[in-house]
């Protein structure tokens, strides 16, 4: 059993938003084909509460993109973004949502950020969506979305720790920056996880 796991592909990543990646809609499309190829699809939603300790603005003296310390980790600091009940936390009409089976939400303390979809960067609270997931049979999970340097590749190294086979959907996927996901990759493939094309999941049926 395979999952399709989408991380965030919400309003604040897109073009226009106040944290966008660079062509972050490019992928909606490719994403929405993938869909009916997987047994499960699941979706991550960042869901900060206002002034989350991630945002410079919650701090007198960091500017956006500096880094620090948040929750005795290592932090770059935000701008505001995917703030919970507003337009920039939702997700784009143009994803298609209706085969998705469950969204898990992420970022919710605000102590601590949360870049993968199964745990926070500390590591302290779990989502659930690992036990989901075994909860039902799946053994393979494929992860696309936003971004490829953060938390798409941080979901992937917890999956790849939690015994999933896993893929990341290269093309499915933008990034901050360039540099950085190249780096993740790499990390990636000495975890064992695999990386991959859409046209090889939607050329097998």
């Amino acid at each position: 059993m395979k999952a399709l796991i989408i991380i965030d592909i919400q309003n604040d990543f897109l073009p226009g938003g106040s944290l966008a990646v660079p062509g972050g809609d490019k992928i909606i499309e490719i994403v929405n084909r993938l869909m009916p190829h997987f047994d499960l699809v699941i979706a991550t939603q960042d869901w900060h509460p206002p002034n989350h300790g991630s945002f410079a603005s919650a701090h007198h003296d960091k500017h956006v993109f500096e880094t620090g310390m948040l929750g005795g980790l290592e932090q770059v600091f935000w701008p505001d973004h995917c703030v919970q009940g507003t337009f920039g936390a939702e997700m784009p009409p143009k994803l298609n949502i209706k085969p998705v089976e469950a969204i898990f939400r992420k970022g919710t303390d605000p102590s601590i950020d949360s870049y993968s979809g199964f745990f926070d960067n500390g590591k302290k609270k779990d989502t659930g969506l690992g036990a989901y997931m075994r909860g039902r049979g799946i053994s393979q999970v494929y992860i696309a979305g936003l971004a490829g340097d953060f938390c798409v590749g941080f979901s992937a190294l917890d999956a790849i720790e939690l015994g999933f086979e896993t893929f990341v959907v290269e093309d499915a996927t933008r990034s901050i920056s360039h540099e950085g996901f190249e780096k993740m990759k790499n990390i990636i493939l000495s975890k064992g996880g695999k990386i991959l094309k859409s046209k090889q999941i939607l050329q097998s049926g």
